[in-house]
């Protein structure tokens, strides 16, 4: 069954000093199943590793490797979000609107979401969301 991955978790795949059980088994699963995220989830990857790279905590070369296998899974990003939807969740749980797209995907689809953010992870307990390591 396919997987909601927030940019959380995809972040924690970069570094090794950030294990995390959920991070884990969502890359475990990756292996085997589809992989769906918003498509702000391109930008905000890719933010989290720049803003890494630039505190040296990073490598450059490291970063285009992990790009590299990131490309590899099987993601489907999804680019027709329901905007009400998102809306109503942000204000209803007092997310950022990038937060609640990752929520929105996962109720829409009914699909577990994969998360390190712990607001993130009491919305969707809220709304019901099937979470990944819970």
């Amino acid at each position: 069954m396919p997987l909601v991955v927030d940019a959380s978790v995809a972040a924690s795949w970069a570094f090794d000093d950030e294990d995390h059980p959920t991070a884990a088994l969502a890359l475990e699963r990756s292996r085997t199943e589809e992989i769906r995220v918003p498509c702000l989830w391109w930008f905000e990857v890719r933010n989290v590793l720049m803003m890494s790279e630039r505190r040296k905590r990073i490598a450059t070369r490291d970063v285009a490797i992990f790009l590299h296998s990131l490309s590899r899974l099987g993601t489907v990003v999804d680019h027709a979000p329901d905007e009400t939807q998102i809306l109503a969740l942000t204000r209803r749980h007092r997310l950022s609107v990038y937060d609640a797209a990752y929520l929105e995907l996962a109720r829409r689809e009914h699909l577990q979401l994969a998360t390190l953010d712990k607001e993130l992870i009491d919305a969707a307990r809220s709304e019901r969301v099937s979470l990944l390591g819970s």
